[in-house]
């Protein structure tokens, strides 16, 4: 047998036990999305609230909502990020790729944020608008990515079915742009397809 052969059956094994961790593990971290959908949500429906005339905005308001949002989130995954890491438990191969992507998802929300930002100084604030309005179908999609490999390294259907969901959702949203229900929408989406599977992963596992 030569080292290609070697190699390959080494490749085969890790795929298959990737494949019986992920079915046999709880998912770690679900703590931290249902707090992304939970606030990003409520921030969604604030923005929803002041577009539809149902609350005065004193100043740009909006733009506050999100920012705190955001600096919210971040105390809150450094919260919850130590006490996983206090918390130990076994740590699969499974559960580390299911960690990677939802992290690089974070990272991929973030540097679309910061080039949204890049847009509006080099091209005015027409452009950052059009921008704009393609972050809630953009941020679905991101989700989608992060619940189909949760799904196949977790073995779960429903896993994969809100990755179908997420993805059905970013055009839906988009059909809406330059409508206050967008961010309703938005809000409906983020609290049913994150915080929601969220809440219920951290009931499943008995645990973060």
């Amino acid at each position: 047998m030569n080292t290609s052969d070697n190699e390959a059956q080494a490749d085969i094994a890790w795929m298959r036990r990737l494949a019986e961790e992920g079915g046999q593990s709880p998912m770690r971290g679900a703590s931290i999305l249902f707090a992304a959908g939970t606030i990003y949500g409520a921030a969604s429906l604030f923005h929803w609230a002041v577009q539809a005339g149902l609350v005065s905005e004193p100043g740009p308001i909006q733009g506050v909502v999100w920012l705190a949002a955001t600096v919210l989130f971040l105390i809150v995954v450094v919260f919850l990020s130590m006490r996983l890491g206090r918390d130990g438990g076994v740590k699969t191969g499974a559960g580390r790729a299911t960690g990677a992507v939802w992290t690089g998802v974070g990272y991929g929300i973030f540097a679309l944020m910061s080039a949204i930002a890049v847009v509006g100084y080099r091209m005015g604030e027409e452009a950052a608008m059009v921008s704009l309005a393609l972050i809630p179908s953009v941020i679905m999609a991101l989700y989608g990515v992060g619940w189909g490999v949760t799904g196949a390294m977790q073995k779960s259907r429903p896993l994969s079915g809100l990755a179908i969901a997420s993805l059905l959702a970013a055009p839906a949203l988009a059909l809406l742009t330059g409508r206050p229900e967008q961010y309703l929408a938005y809000a409906a989406c983020l609290i049913l397809l994150m915080a929601l599977p969220g809440f219920m992963l951290m009931r499943g596992s008995g645990r973060s």
